[in-house]
């Protein structure tokens, strides 16, 4: 989801909610404690080099139960990032405490923001000799499977 889009749907809601792949939520008390422009200059496996910008929102919880932050307040915080940071309308990223600090995309579904799993891929399958339909296993799997036919100079990671 962009930017522009969370800004829209939050105009409509009268509850802030997110909920995790679990199916269960993030509790109604949580902070978002960071919105940041994130910039990641890259390569890929295939030599070609890559930027990638995304919003990146940072949800906490602590126990302060006493808390929770309306749509009204988000839209300005948002409006002061988009002031002081210069953010474009790129795709969300949300960052939440799980195991380790979980990325998910977000998606909206009609009610609710529902954090969403995000996935690794080759960005160069082409390049790398990774046939179409092995890009879509699970990141274990792809990575046993493409580690085990790479040799060097071979231009595959």
């Amino acid at each position: 989801m962009k930017l522009s889009h969370l800004k829209k749907h939050l105009e409509n809601l009268a509850t802030l909610t997110f909920k995790l792949p679990s199916g269960a939520y993030v509790p109604e008390n949580f902070h978002i404690t960071e919105i940041g422009l994130v910039s990641k200059h890259f390569i890929d496996c295939g030599g070609v080099i890559r930027i990638e910008n995304v919003v990146n929102f940072q949800l906490f919880t602590a126990n302060d139960y006493d808390h929770r932050l309306k749509t009204k307040k988000l839209l300005n915080i948002i409006s002061l990032a988009e002031l002081k940071l210069g953010m474009g309308d790129f795709e969300i990223e949300v960052e939440y405490q799980s195991d380790t600090i979980g990325k998910y995309g977000l998606h909206f579904n009609g009610k609710e923001f529902m954090l969403v799993p995000k996935q690794t891929a080759c960005l160069a399958s082409d390049d790398c000799g990774i046939p179409q339909s092995k890009s879509t296993l699970q990141s274990t799997e792809r990575s046993n499977k493409s580690t085990a036919n790479c040799v060097p100079g071979g231009g595959c990671c």
